[in-house]
Formats: C-alpha cells, structure tokens, sequence
C-alpha cells in the first residue's frame, strides 16, 4: 500500500541516508524536511503524511516540541509520529512513547530494514 512519508532531520547525511533506505521501497512517497518548523509549515500549508518519522534533537524545535504542537491540532493530531534517537535506554524510549508517539527507531539505523520498521510500527498501532 502506498504511504507519505514526512522525515524530519537537522543532519543532511541522515537525511540522505534515510531517503536511500526509504526509497528502496517502492511504495514510499517520501518528503524531506530540515527542521521542525519547516516541517509544521509543510502540514500548515496542507500536507497529510500517513506517518512522520521525526528526529529528537533537533535546534531551536526538537522533536518532542513538534510532536506536542501536532497534539493540539485537530488537523494533525490523529498523524502517527514514529521518533528517531540515538538514545537508546529504555526509559527514553518509554518517555517518547509517552509523549504520543507510536514508535521509536534508534539511530543508527540498519538502512535495508529502515522501511520495514516503519510499516511495521504503524501495522501495530493500527491494531
């Protein structure tokens, strides 16, 4: 089935890394941005990705900024948000699922299993 997909990531390598991995599935209709904010004003302006994979720490909008802001918009409130961390420890991974998130992908990430993992995370939320 096919998806958009937004990426949110600071790191221009990691963008483009994660562009190559999520494009070797044909399926993917992936959209880049450089910041949280690009990326709010991305669904401000009336995209409707079926899944945001959004990187924690980010300048000036970090991903749990951004996840919160998604949160109070009836417009994309209901957008599964699947975050991106080095941060490994479990209790990180539970405080990001916490905030709303239906996922947690720890970088660095295995490219050639980068886009299974995101179906397979939105195939669990979806129940």
């Amino acid at each position: 089935m096919p998806l958009t997909l937004l990426h949110v990531d600071d790191e221009p390598d990691i963008r483009e890394v994660a562009a190559i991995a999520l494009q070797l599935d044909p399926d993917i209709n992936l959209v880049s941005a450089p910041s949280g904010q690009d990326a709010l004003d991305r669904l401000a302006a009336g995209m409707r990705p079926d899944v945001i994979l959004l990187d924690v720490m980010m300048p000036s909008l970090d991903g749990p900024g951004v996840l919160a802001r998604l949160k109070q918009a009836p417009s994309t409130s209901d957008i599964p948000v699947i975050f991106m961390t080095a941060r490994a420890q479990s209790n990180e991974v539970d405080r990001l699922r916490a905030l709303g998130a239906i996922g947690v992908i720890i970088k660095p990430f295995d490219p050639m299993t980068l886009s299974g993992q995101v179906r397979d995370l939105l195939a669990e939320a979806r129940g």
